[in-house]
């Protein structure tokens, strides 16, 4: 490790050639991100704060040119080496308040992408209540003819059942040209995205991109479970970019600094991709979602999973239902049997609103539930439970043995929402609960996976004595990555999936720390393909949990169409596999072994999407997976009113390469697959719809 204190050559800080940025300092000591010969009035200081009695140099909805921005001066920087990895700190202070921003900007030698987050200390003599804080700001931007019309704006809506819609727009659309020079103002507005409540992604991913017609993109992502917004607007001729975590306006978040006091931001990361527009830069933030998650070995082994709720026990786990299901499961190639939500229920007014102490329902375990999980080992199979552990139910006893504290509260009144209250993982009593039935769980079942999943939106946080009750909710989220941590630092060998009713928590906060993502609850198969083309953009393809569901009254092709869809993510397996005949079981059985035959390449492969990010109601739609020795392809084609029986895929990065494309699965399909090497394109054949192809582009040499 080498540290290096900077002195100043000109007025560069900081330079990160792959993404042609520098930290530059300006005559009066701010310092901004840019890029040389820029216009230094159109980029942004490189922090900008909110404070209750500093607001905004330009009112609006904007939340940039702030008056502590503006005063905030360069006091220092350094920079820490470590192999290959670079830490640069960047220390600016407001001569007004006394306070310190300490800049972190994180890079990895050859990677186009920056990871930032900023560390404020009160130095002053007075409490300085905080409303918003950036993240990282970039200005700067336009197209390659120097102005803002040939820029595209790309976000991402999420719902549950909907989840990782991307949009695309002009940028201009969004943002109006003004005609500045006519009266010496910028405009007020932005086009801004943001989350709500405590599903960090209810509404949208905490995701966006702008890109040029040459097809260079910057994307960035926030890295927060509670609450983030972005935003993107015009400023002296150029468009600007600014990420932050939770504010006063959006989440109810204000904290207060007492002199001595500090505060982190969450993370957030951008990247830049060259001209092979958005897959570039998805390959790359792939790589940098890879570098920042807590090691795993199931990040490299990807074992399949059985989960045995999805159109099938849909919470109504037994011994007599679950015991076909295990032995089906393991015949098909599950590594891993998953018993989800029910399992805890003996309640005749039902489970919902009474869970909390996460004990076995004998009514539905005669023999307990111990006889399951050793019939899933006995099969060669690990065992896995669902839990919800941030939830006690209002009927549940904990509900009233834990003390008021352990639970949000807002105005002294203790959360309730559909029918639960919410743990705080702050307070001892909460996560002391929450590690003895973990451990009872793990250490004394023998439980090697754990789904755990989260079903309420409890709204903007809790207030704790006088903090906001944004303040509680990314306190708790803190608290939460936390606890998880030390569960996987107790037993290291268990698997957590993060779940928020499907893809509604789905954040890099969480799978820094989580090895998988469930990526939906959609139960419609033929709904599920624009979802699970498009997850790679929210979530590394080796920890996106997509369902394939096969049932016994599905045709070949529904059931080929069902699997297809999960080959290049990670299979989650349903279904009644036990009722299947031999034939349909057979399909099950080659699909995944197909699947253990492609899965090395899946973990450190980069996506990429041929046809474009996925629409909601696209007739064709196509994903694939680039790796060091292998390409694969996923090909979906649903019956849409005019759609043709084929689709050529333009696949320029392999223009002029002697390919042999190879269907993988199915062998149903009837698929025809031609390549044309000095076009560049791969024309694909399905003669029937609502049917899926997995190919491999093979090299002939």
């Amino acid at each position: 490790m080498t540290a290096t204190v900077g002195t100043l050559e000109g007025s560069r800080l900081w330079s990160h050639p792959e993404l042609g940025l520098h930290a530059v300092l300006g005559a009066m000591g701010s310092v901004r991100l840019g890029a040389p010969g820029q216009d230094w009035a159109a980029l942004v200081p490189l922090v900008e704060v909110t404070a209750t009695g500093h607001g905004r140099l330009w009112s609006g909805e904007r939340f940039i040119e702030t008056a502590i921005g503006d005063r905030l001066a360069y006091r220092d920087h350094e920079t820490v080496q470590h192999g290959n990895r670079a830490r640069t700190t960047i220390r600016l202070a407001d001569p007004r308040t006394g306070l310190v921003a300490e800049v972190v900007l994180e890079t990895v030698v050859g990677a186009g992408s920056l990871r930032s987050r900023v560390r404020l200390v009160n130095e002053g003599a007075a409490p300085l209540r905080l409303e918003s804080v950036s993240t990282l700001t970039l200005g700067g931007v336009t197209d390659a003819d120097g102005g803002l019309d040939g820029l595209t704006l790309h976000w991402a809506d999420n719902d549950w059942l909907a989840e990782c819609r991307w949009h695309e727009a002009p940028f201009r659309e969004h943002i109006a040209p003004l005609s500045r020079s006519a009266h010496g103002h910028e405009g007020r507005g932005c086009f801004e995205r943001c989350s709500q409540g405590s599903w960090s992604t209810g509404r949208h991913l905490p995701m966006g991109a702008l890109t040029d017609r040459s097809g260079r993109s910057w994307l960035w992502q926030i890295e927060s479970s509670a609450g983030w917004r972005f935003e993107t607007g015009e400023r002296e001729g150029a468009a600007y970019v600014a990420l932050f975590g939770p504010d006063d306006a959006h989440h109810q978040w204000w904290h207060t600094l007492a002199p001595g006091e500090e505060f982190t931001t969450v993370p957030a990361v951008l990247v830049r991709g060259g001209t092979g527009g958005l897959d570039t830069a998805f390959g790359e933030l792939t790589d940098h979602r890879r570098l920042i998650r807590r090691d795993h070995p199931d990040h490299r082994a990807l074992p399949v999973i059985y989960n045995d709720y999805m159109n099938t026990l849909m919470g109504d786990p037994t011994t007599d239902k679950l015991l076909p299901l295990v032995a089906a499961a393991a015949r098909a190639g599950a590594e891993i049997f998953v018993i989800d939500a029910g399992w805890y229920d003996d309640d005749a007014q039902g489970w919902w609103d009474a869970v909390g102490a996460w004990e076995p329902a004998q009514g539905r375990f005669p023999g307990g539930i111990q006889e399951v999980l050793d019939a899933v080992r006995d099969h060669g199979m690990v065992p896995g439970l669902w839990l919800e552990p941030e939830v006690v139910g209002v009927r549940s006893p904990l509900a009233r043995t834990l003390p008021p504290e352990a639970f949000f509260r807002r105005g002294g009144v203790r959360l309730t929402e559909h029918g639960r209250h919410h743990l705080d993982l702050r307070h001892p009593a909460a996560r002391a609960h929450l590690d003895a039935v973990v451990d009872r769980l793990v250490g004394e079942w023998g439980v090697g996976y754990l789904k755990l999943d989260y079903n309420i939106n409890s709204g903007p946080g809790t207030e704790n004595g006088p903090e906001s009750p944004g303040a509680g909710l990314l306190g708790h989220h803190r608290a939460h990555l936390d606890w998880m941590s030390g569960l996987l630092d107790r037993h290291p060998g268990l698997v957590l999936e993060n779940c928020g009713s499907g893809g509604l928590r789905m954040d890099y906060a969480q799978l820094s720390v989580a090895q998988l993502q469930s990526t939906s609850d959609q139960q419609d198969p033929l709904r599920y393909p624009p979802i699970a083309a498009a997850a790679a953009t929210a979530v590394a393809p080796e920890q996106a949990a997509v369902w394939a569901y096969p049932q016994p009254d599905h045709t070949a092709d529904r059931i080929a169409f069902t699997l297809t869809g999960a080959m290049l993510g990670r299979i989650h397996l349903s279904g009644f596999l036990d009722r299947m005949n031999d034939e349909q079981f057979a399909l099950v059985r080659s699909a995944i072994r197909v699947y253990k035959d492609i899965r090395p390449e899946i973990a450190h492969a980069r996506p990429f999407w041929p046809l474009g990010l996925p629409g909601w109601e696209d007739a064709w739609i196509a994903h694939g997976l680039r790796g060091r020795d292998a390409t694969h392809l996923a090909v979906w084609r649903r019956e849409r009113p005019g759609a043709p029986q084929s689709r050529t895929l333009p696949l320029p990065q392999l223009r002029g390469v002697a390919l042999r494309p190879q269907v993988l699965q199915p062998t149903t399909a009837d698929a025809t697959v031609a390549w044309d090497a000095v076009e560049g394109k791969l024309t694909v054949g399905l003669p029937r719809p609502d049917t899926a192809v997995l190919l491999a582009l093979n090299t002939t040499a």
